[in-house]
């Protein structure tokens, strides 16, 4: 298959708990620093997993390289499903605060006829109990690449004036469809072309 799928979404309104009120920023006249504070995860062991910030400070990327899934004939049962949860500090200038308003995923899919993949995330700040959850499914027969895009159906900023880190908690799955259904594949690594997930800032003042 040539065609590239895409799926559009929404991410639940109750993000991230705040009080900020005024129009967003265009991008902070700052810069801002984001680093990986843990990695946790089936899907991302030690090293495999990677941020860097846009040159604007509008968005930033996580991408793997070792991230993907196996199911039906000769994959373990422990194969069909890996996840990932990355813990982010971000330092930006006071007197500003940030939400996640899109969220652009990709990878590589190879699934058997009556195989089925998915791809669930969600993300929230440390210490708050309301996440954004978006959820995807592909059925095959499929194999070409794969991309989903979620917008924040309304943005919810990060409380002003707290140091708070930003989780990102990624997870795939697939089924093979049964034994004899051959093996089918889905996977959110760089090892299999220009992978990246892109995650869309927008700013305000406190």
């Amino acid at each position: 298959m040539s065609n590239v799928m895409a799926v559009g979404g929404v991410l639940a309104a109750a993000l991230f708990a705040s009080t900020v009120t005024t129009e967003p920023l265009a991008e902070p006249a700052e810069r801002i620093t984001i680093s990986v504070e843990t990695v946790n995860g089936s899907g991302c062991s030690a090293g495999t997993a990677r941020v860097s910030t846009a040159a604007d400070d509008t968005s930033f990327t996580v991408t793997y390289s070792d991230y993907y899934v196996l199911g039906g004939d000769g994959a373990r049962p422990t194969e069909s499903r890996k996840n990932c949860q990355i813990s982010l500090r971000v330092q930006i200038p006071q007197g500003l605060t940030f939400a996640v308003a899109q969220v652009d995923l990709q990878g590589y899919a190879h699934l058997q006829p009556g195989a089925t993949g998915s791809q669930h995330s969600h993300y929230y700040f440390m210490g708050t109990s309301p996440t954004a959850q978006t959820s995807h499914e592909f059925k095959g027969p499929y194999s070409d690449f794969w991309r989903t895009s979620d917008r924040a159906a309304a943005l919810v900023y990060a409380p002003c004036g707290e140091d708070r880190n930003l989780n990102v908690n990624t997870e795939l799955r697939v089924d093979g469809g049964g034994s004899g259904n051959g093996t089918s594949f889905m996977a959110m690594d760089s090892t299999r072309g220009s992978v990246r997930s892109l995650y869309h800032l927008s700013w305000r003042e406190c």
